[in-house]
């Protein structure tokens, strides 16, 4: 059997804000749509299921994330996702400059839980809270960068 990643799917409070966040990140939106109906309420498991969704894909063509903002049943608040909290939790992405990258998450309010971490001389990484409380991981490559810095 073979077997595809098609995309990840993120339930977001404001999906204009997710979108102006993920879209300066350098994701495009490839659509948009409102979902509902049958189809809705059995693929999903919620009865009257309606949500708002746009699908966004990375430059590289190759990864994709959708998000849902839920019109009914109403969204469920909940506290923010923490690293070490069993299920799924972060969304990673490769960025040519990390520096960059935090300029621009800086711009809608997102900055690092702690600080930019130096794993070897391999990762400059970081998690920022992303818009919805998304926890984001940036990582910036320095093997491909030259700019190794310890």
């Amino acid at each position: 059997m073979a077997i595809k990643l098609e995309n990840v799917g993120i339930a977001v409070r404001d999906m204009e804000e997710a979108i102006s966040f993920f879209t300066d990140l350098g994701l495009t939106v490839l659509g948009r749509d409102t979902v509902s109906g049958a189809w809705a309420d059995t693929a999903v498991g919620l009865d009257g299921n309606h949500a708002r969704i746009a699908v966004l894909q990375t430059p590289d063509g190759h990864g994709q994330l959708e998000l849902f903002e839920y019109i009914h049943p109403d969204a469920i608040e909940t506290e923010p996702t923490r690293p070490n909290e069993i299920g799924m939790h972060r969304v990673a992405f490769s960025v040519d400059s990390i520096d960059e990258a935090l300029e621009i998450a800086a711009r809608h309010g997102c900055h690092p839980l702690r600080g930019v971490a130096t794993y070897g001389d391999v990762y400059k990484l970081t998690y920022v809270r992303g818009p919805s409380g998304i926890l984001v991981m940036l990582a910036e490559d320095l093997t491909k960068s030259g700019s190794r810095e310890g």
